[in-house]
């Protein structure tokens, strides 16, 4: 059973940083891209960053490049994404994905507050 667990949320100041890790389990990881999506409120979910299954690739949406980081550790299952100059526009809740045969799974997401 996949299963993915979102952690380090919270309120932050603009220009700050914040680390979200997602924990994932259930399914071979080190063979899948994984991604991070947000949702603002009253807003679409929208794409942020994903990462390939060796940690090699990567993209990026046009709002974060240059300011968010996706890493993964294959051997933790884990993977982060590391969010420097945050705006209040990045307010959301972030969630971590994957896509397995031919499904989409979500967390339950972190919410992340860029707030002075």
């Amino acid at each position: 059973q996949v299963q993915l667990v979102e952690f380090g949320g919270g309120l932050v100041q603009p220009g700050g940083s914040l680390r979200l890790s997602c924990a994932a389990s259930g399914f071979p990881f080190s063979s899948y891209y994984m991604h991070w999506y947000r949702q603002a409120s009253g807003k679409e979910r929208e794409f942020v960053a994903t990462i390939s299954p060796s940690g090699s690739g990567t993209n990026y949406a046009g709002a974060v490049k240059g300011r968010f980081t996706i890493s993964r550790d294959n051997a933790k299952n884990t993977v982060w994404i590391q969010m420097n100059s945050l705006k209040s526009e990045d307010t959301a809740v972030y969630y971590c994905n994957v896509q397995r045969l031919s499904a989409n799974y979500w967390g339950k997401g972190t919410l992340v507050t860029v707030s002075s």
